[in-house]
């Protein structure tokens, strides 16, 4: 049995680990290098799965829960901690049951993966592959140097976020070719663009805020607790990223950014901590008077939106302009232009349609053969390892059927 895989990134590696436990295993990259976009994730330090139950990882998973349920249970992130143990990589696990490497390099993961592939077998042809035939055996991939044929196909070519990694969205490609649609590619865990001037916010962090996204037409509603972050045109940071992988589907046209800057204060109690802040400042001026509530870098921008005169007495406030600025602290909103362009995603949302893939087997249920690994497909979930763990959960499922011999 004569397998190729075409990508050597996380799922491509474990599908190639897998599938040469019973098969002559080939894997084609298009960089010089295996893992390069392993390499930069989690920052370069590799968050490779979660150490939750599978129900748990199901749970985190935004497109594709009910196609992943088999191969998440079939290698839940139990199994990706002993696999890697197994390889030697020492893990731990921080805040949020997050695994890393202990040595916090992702290289050590490329490296143990690809070392097990080269342990099985496994070939390394580092040429981009430019084509796919069906031939009356199986299949023929053509590069620009050779046409070598094949029993089986695994696609795990990843999808277009980071393409400076080889993620170019070839694996579309080749799917459309056999006759599978494609889910539109979107970005995921990616910044949103505003259409309010943050710039001179740029660089500030808030902590233990609540962040609302409403989307326009819909009127859908998601809500995170956490970090974010003020970029040059938006905002970024572990909550917008969650929250654009809710939103990145719908028309985001008339869609409100809402922050709770004081999610653990109700209204009246917001407004007897202002009272007590008026009196403690009572002949400074108003942008003078906020330096307890907020960060130093958000204060004139919080006055500007508060439309309420900067140089104005705070013991001239007047009953009203203290509600206005309470519900301002509690809802400071933003127009969302756009989710940040796909080459800025973490991952891309989108891909390969999944009512024609045998989620037991990740074969196609139009070309037998042909299966599929990764990102690939339209399958995504929220930060803390979730996305790397179906990477791994879907590569070790294709190709352990993929190495069977049952043409």
């Amino acid at each position: 049995m004569k397998v190729a895989i075409i990508g050597a990134g996380a799922s491509g590696l474990m599908a190639a680990v897998s599938a040469a436990q019973s098969a002559d295993v080939t894997v084609y990259e298009k960089n010089q290098k295996t893992g390069k976009k392993l390499f930069i994730t989690g920052k370069g330090r590799c968050n490779l799965t979660n150490l939750c139950s599978p129900s748990e990882c199901i749970d985190n998973i935004v497109n594709g829960k009910k196609f992943l349920y088999s191969a998440i249970y079939s290698f839940p992130p139990q199994k990706t901690v002993d696999f890697f143990e197994n390889l030697g990589v020492k893990l731990k696990v921080e805040r949020g049951r997050r695994v890393f490497p202990v040595s916090d390099k992702s290289s050590d993961i490329v490296a143990a993966l690809t070392r097990a592939a080269a342990r099985s077998g496994v070939k390394f042809v580092f040429s981009e592959v430019y084509g796919i035939d069906k031939t009356a055996g199986g299949f023929e991939v053509k590069t620009c140097d050779e046409r070598c044929e094949y029993d089986k196909i695994i696609l795990a070519c990843g999808g277009m976020s980071y393409p400076a990694t080889g993620s170019t969205g070839d694996g579309y490609k080749f799917a459309q070719k056999f006759g599978h649609e494609i889910v539109r590619p979107r970005p995921a865990l990616v910044p949103l663009i505003l259409k309010d001037d943050v710039a001179c916010l740029q660089g500030l962090s808030l902590k233990n805020v609540s962040a609302s996204v409403t989307t326009g037409k819909t009127g859908k509603k998601y809500t995170q607790f956490g970090e974010m972050l003020f970029t040059g045109s938006g905002v970024s940071g572990p909550i917008i990223l969650t929250l654009s992988s809710f939103i990145n589907k719908y028309d985001l046209d008339g869609a409100k950014l809402s922050v709770d800057l004081k999610p653990a204060l109700d209204p009246e109690v917001l407004d007897k901590r202002l009272v007590h802040d008026f009196q403690k400042y009572q002949n400074k001026c108003f942008k003078n008077s906020l330096n307890d509530l907020l960060p130093k870098k958000l204060i004139d921008f919080f006055v500007a939106k508060c439309g309420i005169d900067p140089d104005k007495k705070v013991n001239a406030v007047t009953k009203a302009e203290r509600a206005k600025i309470v519900g301002m602290l509690k809802n400071l909103e933003f127009d969302i232009r756009a989710c940040d362009r796909i080459e800025a995603g973490i991952i891309t949302a989108g891909g390969v349609a999944l009512d024609a893939i045998n989620p037991k087997t990740m074969e196609s249920k139009l070309t037998p053969g042909l299966y599929f690994a990764g990102e690939v497909m339209d399958v995504d979930a929220l930060t803390g390892g979730y996305n790397l763990q179906i990477a791994f959960a879907t590569g070790y499922v294709a190709g352990k059927h993929a190495g069977e011999d049952n043409l």
